[in-house]
């Protein structure tokens, strides 16, 4: 009888040492699991913010171009002839603030380290009707305004664009 102890005792032994390399063998690819796992979540983060950025940017840009507009509406009211009729067609201007006021020039800076934001002044025609057309009889009070704001992303350049017109209302 003492033999079948003997064998008894030396089987579990056994086992227990196999089973303790097999339990490493779960830690090792458990560790994998929880690794990649969290390396996918961390992949995930990184492009969602990548995208938020990207938007953030892009609402930005709208507002600027927006706020170009503006700009251009404030100068109009101001004075046609100095701010709005000197000006070249199809010239690039920029906008400037100097605190308090607006004015057009020929040279750009950036915005917030990002955007450029320029306008160009188009001629407009009108038909017979007082239409307005791409050909016609030049309308000396009316221009066409586009308002450009320009940024660099992951992908290059990126610009908003945004038109109105701007019409000699107040005749000044």
């Amino acid at each position: 009888m003492t033999r079948k102890h003997q064998n008894i005792a030396a089987k579990p032994h056994r086992r227990q040492s196999s089973m303790r390399g097999f339990g490493l063998l779960e830690a090792v690819v458990g560790v994998a699991v929880i690794s990649l796992s969290l390396l996918g979540v961390m992949a995930v983060s990184q492009l969602s913010q990548r995208i938020v950025g990207e938007s953030v940017r892009s609402v930005q840009a709208s507002f600027l171009a927006e706020e170009g507009v503006e700009a251009l509406k404030i100068l109009r009211d101001k004075g046609w002839q100095d701010n709005i009729a000197s000006l070249n067609a199809g010239a690039d201007y920029y906008l400037e603030f100097d605190g308090t006021s607006w004015k057009a020039t020929a040279t750009g800076q950036m915005i917030d380290g990002f955007f450029t934001r320029k306008f160009v002044l188009e001629n407009v025609y009108r038909d017979a009707d007082d239409d307005i057309t791409e050909s016609g009889t030049e309308d000396d009070g009316s221009r066409k305004a586009t308002v450009s704001v320009s940024w660099q992303g992951r992908n290059g350049t990126t610009t908003k664009n945004i038109s109105t017109y701007l019409t000699d209302i107040f005749s000044n």
